[in-house]
């Protein structure tokens, strides 16, 4: 295993407050609505039994309440969700599912823990992807562009090895192209009339659909229907509205001694960069199906750089205190569990227990298995950024109140809600 420097970023000193405005493109409704349908639809999954929402649901704060979820395979929803006897999945889905929020908003370019989806305006398509130069066009943001890769993944939405045609085309290497995957499930959507009306009345044309065109629609709702701006922090921001004490002096907190914007900054509390913080590591880890390891090294697999070993995306805290667990592999269920690894990463990281998780039965033989290789969790220590820092438990207390005053309740109910039904007939993730 190789070794990797200790890089120690002390906390910056107090900053200015953010910007109370954020650009959000204006939406079509018509696009909104049949994108909410799609997004609760498990017709775009190989054994049309998972949806998008069926990892990213509004009743757990649009993700799915689990440390790693299982997707293809699994029964039920959220932390109630178990394996289908007939149909085990082989292992949880690598990271913990990221919340929703804000994504639609213009400074959102990069996805994914490690943001190998991301804006860049040298690409034919203007959007860096795993697929390369194999990239489809049409995607008219990054947004988009990340809905075409769940449904690529065996363990998340396209089912294993040939068991379905989506399977196939993915295990034979066929994604692009007239018999690739996006093909295949666009064609899907294509011969549903409803859909079929719906994109002719949105675009003015009947030509075929493309995995684009239901990418944008999806887009479009999730950027609709989770905008969260309107917590108490923004109203602070916005009109002086006084947060409540105990919050306001984690504010003070945040913005200062404790050095939290230094990362995570901006209106949505995130600098959208790349940290080593000494996460545990839990589960399969994101390793290729050859590797036989637990590993997940963030960055270092989209850069090759070892600079980049065990540094993942820095997320937004909007709506933070309703979307446990928390980081890359929902290590920690308890959101002062995880700001108190903040404070001393490596002596967190040690002392690390999986009963801090929420793994919901039956277990897995790797859910532990990194955790347990002394050289692993070296590794993981030794990239660590952080350096340890003082706080008092009155003074945790108030950085968690402060994060409760950034909790927009509007945006955890949703604006539209999930459907009774979609136009498939298929099942609705209720």
């Amino acid at each position: 295993m190789a070794c990797f420097t200790t890089v120690l970023v002390p906390p910056v000193a107090a900053g200015p407050l953010p910007d109370p405005v954020a650009e959000f493109p204006a939406l079509d409704m018509r696009s909104v609505q049949l994108g909410r349908l799609l997004f609760y639809d498990p017709i775009l999954s190989g054994n049309r039994s998972v949806s998008c929402a069926t990892c990213h649901h509004p009743h757990f704060a649009t993700s799915d309440g689990v440390s790693l979820g299982l997707g293809d395979g699994g029964i039920g929803l959220g932390p109630k969700r178990q394996q289908d006897p007939q149909n085990p999945p082989e292992q949880r889905i690598p990271r913990n599912s990221p919340a929703l929020f804000n994504l639609g908003a213009t400074e959102f370019t990069r996805f994914f823990h490690d943001g190998r989806l991301e804006v860049d305006p040298s690409r034919p398509s203007g959007i860096r992807t795993p697929m390369g130069r194999e990239m489809e066009e049409g995607f008219k943001s990054a947004l988009a562009a990340q809905a075409m890769f769940p449904v690529l993944s065996a363990d998340e939405m396209a089912g294993h090895y040939s068991e379905n045609e989506i399977a196939q085309a993915v295990r034979q290497g066929f994604i692009t192209g007239e018999a690739g995957a996006w093909a295949r499930l666009s064609a899907r959507v294509e011969a549903i009339a409803p859909y079929r009306q719906a994109f002719s009345e949105l675009q003015g044309t009947a030509a075929p659909i493309t995995f684009a065109d239901i990418a944008n629609v999806i887009a479009d709702f999730i950027a609709f229907e989770w905008r969260a701006d309107q917590s108490a922090f923004d109203k602070y921001l916005r009109d002086g509205t006084a947060l409540p004490p105990l919050a306001a002096a984690g504010m003070e907190l945040f913005y200062g001694k404790a050095g939290c914007d230094s990362c995570h900054s901006g209106l949505f509390q995130t600098d959208h960069g790349f940290h080593a913080i000494a996460i545990p590591q839990i589960g399969p880890g994101k390793a290729a199906r050859f590797e036989r390891h637990n590993r997940d090294l963030g960055r270092m697999r989209v850069t090759g750089e070892a600079a980049d070993a065990y540094r993942f995306r820095t997320p937004s805290l909007r709506n933070v205190t309703a979307t446990a667990p928390y980081g890359h592999s929902g290590a920690y269920s308890s959101l002062e569990d995880v700001v108190r690894h903040h404070l001393n990463p490596i002596s967190a990281l040690s002392a690390y227990s999986v009963e801090q998780a929420r793994l919901p039965d039956p277990g897995f033989a790797n859910d532990t298995a990194l955790m347990q290789d002394p050289g692993e969790v070296s590794a993981i220590a030794a990239a660590n950024e952080l350096v340890p820092l003082n706080l008092s438990d009155q003074e945790v207390q108030q950085i968690l109140s402060f994060l409760e005053s950034l909790k927009d309740a509007q945006s955890l109910a949703g604006r539209l809600g999930s459907p009774d039904a979609v136009p498939s007939g298929l099942p609705v993730d209720q």
